[in-house]
């Protein structure tokens, strides 16, 4: 079972207020359920989006053709991933 320690306090109108457990309600949950339900869905969505790429056809076509396109040979490239990483843990 999950521990549900930490809180998160919010101000409404009473129209808002009103309306949230009226749903809350109709689908036979606590006002915290629905509304925690609710704002992590939405937060799950808005993070999905933040994260997806999206072009429309003509760019996807030239990113396309950019991946299909040979490697090239970059001078220094080999040299570069050999020397000791200025990256620590």
């Amino acid at each position: 079972m999950t521990v549900k320690d930490k809180r998160l306090e919010l101000r409404v109108t009473g129209e808002q207020k009103e309306l949230i457990e009226q749903a809350a309600a109709l689908e036979g949950r606590s006002v915290t359920d629905f509304s925690t339900h609710a704002l992590t869905e939405h937060a799950h969505e808005v993070i999905r989006r933040e994260h997806q790429l999206t072009l429309d056809a003509e760019l996807f076509d030239a990113f396309r053709a950019e991946l299909d396109r040979p490697a090239e040979v970059l001078p220094g490239l080999a040299d570069l991933f050999r020397r000791p990483t200025v990256f620590r843990d």
